[in-house]
């Protein structure tokens, strides 16, 4: 079969990326999705509902990633020149999966810090009240003395 890549024949992952034919067109609508949901995460990084929704979303596309690697698998004909999409799924693992993976570590990661800055401010503000307050008791102190 031309145009076939076969997994027993992949030695590295660079050979195997090469062997990718990018000018694909499919292709590049797929890498201008993982282009647009990165700028996504980065760009909503302050609206935590719409990040969720994304984020669950992402996970969705990953986990049914196998069956979209088996319908790709019977149709690749209608939108690829090349087949593929190989039954251990090694291709959409890596041009799929890999890249949404990413995107959600990006987000996870961008939650971690948020919720760093909040605790850092809320000790802060928290310290303040407790040195206003002690202010406050040593003010009546000195009022009574």
């Amino acid at each position: 079969m031309d145009g076939v890549v076969e997994v027993n024949e992949i030695s590295d992952f660079v050979s195997y990326i090469k062997s990718i034919e990018w000018r694909d067109p499919w292709l590049i609508a797929l890498l201008s999705f993982h282009v647009l949901v990165t700028f996504t995460c980065f760009s909503t990084r302050n609206y935590g509902n719409f990040q969720i929704i994304l984020f669950i979303t992402l996970l969705l596309l990953v986990y049914f990633s196998e069956s979209i690697n088996e319908v790709a698998a019977r149709n690749w004909t209608l939108f690829s020149r090349q087949q593929y999409f190989d039954s251990k799924g090694l291709f959409i693992s890596v041009v799929f999966c890999i890249p949404i993976l990413l995107n959600c570590m990006i987000m996870v990661g961008s939650w971690l810090y948020q919720s760093t800055q909040i605790m850092t401010n809320l000790k802060k503000a928290q310290l303040r009240q407790r040195l206003k307050e002690l202010n406050m008791n040593r003010g009546k102190i000195t009022k009574s003395d």
